[in-house]
């Protein structure tokens, strides 16, 4: 496997059992969607274990106590790509329900495996942009055209390539090679570097359409 920077692979043995349950074409979309929503949380606890804590006073029933929050100066921003990035975004309100949601919206164009986008819920411009952090998701990293263009809709706005975090279940070399070649500063967090891309820009071994899969929607 290539050594990619600003790669980490969640290789947890909770994170490996339910891939090969997501991978497995026999599995029904209830048991697919659980799957994810259990490797979502390691993925989520890696993308943010370097998020900046400042100190506060509290009082415990028994006394007073210095304790560590989230950094109040910082603002998270949760952006899924729709539609298959909204079974992460779920558990990422979950664990950060004081995050702000923002969707953006694409497909790719199967002739030309480039992105195509039909929605854009992302401010015109930031205040402060250097104290957003941005965690963009999507399950499958591929020929990485999409995620360029999610990065890139953040760092125009001036969010630094730092406070990015691009999180995904598989990603194929070829895309991560192009994203980190583009964006290297930006922190990609995955469950699994799969082999390839085959001729049509899918995933090998891959697992199918996340979105088909996710929301039931396969076509026999």
């Amino acid at each position: 496997m290539t050594d990619f920077q600003n790669v980490k692979v969640v290789k947890h043995p909770i994170c490996c059992h339910n891939l090969s349950i997501i991978r497995n074409k026999a599995t029904s979309a209830e048991v697919f969607r659980n799957a994810i929503r259990r490797i979502t949380y390691l993925l989520f606890y890696n993308a943010t274990d370097d998020l900046e804590l400042e100190d506060i006073e509290i009082e415990t029933p028994l006394e007073k106590c210095t304790v560590q929050r989230l950094s109040s100066k910082k603002e998270i921003i949760i952006a899924p790509i729709l539609r298959a990035g909204l079974i992460f975004s779920d558990i990422a309100n979950e664990i950060m329900p004081y995050a702000t949601v923002r969707h953006i919206g694409m497909y790719r164009d199967e002739d030309t495996l480039t992105p195509v986008w039909y929605y854009n819920k992302i401010p015109v411009e930031f205040d402060n942009p250097e104290d957003k952090i941005i965690l963009i998701l999507d399950p499958m990293l591929a020929t990485g055209n999409s995620a360029i263009d999610a990065i890139k809709l953040f760092a125009n706005k001036k969010v630094p390539q730092k406070n990015i975090r691009f999180v995904s279940l598989i990603s194929a070399p070829e895309g991560l090679e192009k994203v980190t070649k583009a964006y290297p500063d930006v922190k990609i967090v995955t469950a699994s570097i799969d082999n390839c891309l085959n001729d049509n820009g899918y995933i090998r071994p891959g697992l199918g359409d996340a979105g088909d899969r996710i929301f039931n929607t396969v076509e026999n």
